[in-house]
């Protein structure tokens, strides 16, 4: 997949005051006009980070609602600080379709720890980066040539069309918006939820699995282009699923991915 050339130069493109154009690489695999949760958070986290920045701080927890499917089009993003703080500061942002907000987030942005703090790591160290990116085999239905095929997959247990909890190693082959160079927040959270694909035990032919939400907390911030994210899903009957991942770099663990999912039969064909 990762030999092909990716479905566009970058998942947005700037059109100034807050808009941007998505290309192709940002649709997900149910519809080709329907965006994945990953390039969308990554779209305003980028916003929350870049609003009224305050030197040595930084955004350790964002909350993703995902209100409506987002199309493939021109979206408006907009960010507010509800509490500031020198230390702690609550920030609220917003993506728009032709008026109609289909994404609503929060975030902290809080000061950074001293640097003499003592690591504290409970989490093992990642598997190491496969040498290679294998072929997925059968996507049945799914649309591949979006987000899917901007992103490069390495999977070490498991990945989206076999049953989790999986283990898989990602990058993106094109940047968030065309001219920048991502940053590790952003990085993570274009990765982040696709936790439900990789750690996934429900057949997607029988199940329709949605995510209503994503939050990704980090206690430090990601190093390097390849991040490895572990995951795994819990679903009951009369109730829902919860999706939850590990997300690490080649230096260990650095934070945590939640989804909550509906979770429903899918009609016969």
């Amino acid at each position: 997949m990762s030999d092909d050339a990716p479905p566009a130069p970058a998942f947005y493109e700037p059109l100034g005051g807050g808009r941007f154009a998505s290309t192709p690489a940002t649709a997900g695999p149910w519809s080709p006009g329907l965006q994945h949760g990953g390039p969308v958070s990554g779209l305003v986290g980028r916003a929350f980070e870049r609003h009224d920045p305050v030197p040595g701080t930084r955004i350790a927890r964002v909350t993703v609602e995902i209100l409506s499917p987002v199309p493939v089009a021109v979206l408006d993003v907009a960010v507010r600080v509800v509490r500031p703080g020198r230390r702690v500061a609550h920030l609220e942002g917003e993506i728009r379709h032709e008026g109609r907000t289909v994404v609503r987030a929060t975030a902290w942005r809080i000061l950074a720890a001293p640097e003499r703090l003592e690591p504290v790591v409970h989490a093992p160290g990642p598997p190491p980066l496969p040498g290679s990116t294998p072929p997925f085999g059968d996507w049945a239905d799914l649309h591949v040539g979006g987000y899917v095929a901007a992103m490069e997959w390495r999977p070490v247990e498991g990945h989206f069309t076999r049953p989790g909890p999986g283990t898989i190693w990602a990058r993106p082959r094109v940047p968030l918006v065309a001219g920048e160079a991502d940053t590790p927040l952003v990085r993570a959270l274009t990765l982040a939820d696709s936790a439900s694909g990789v750690g996934s035990q429900l057949d997607l032919a029988k199940w329709l699995i949605i995510n209503t939400d994503v939050t990704v907390a980090l206690h430090r911030d990601p190093v390097g282009e390849w991040l490895c994210m572990a995951a795994s899903l819990d679903a009951s009957p009369g109730g829902s699923a919860l999706c939850q991942a590990t997300l690490a770099d080649a230096s260990g663990e650095f934070g945590r991915a939640l989804q909550t999912m509906l979770v429903d039969e899918r009609p016969p064909a």
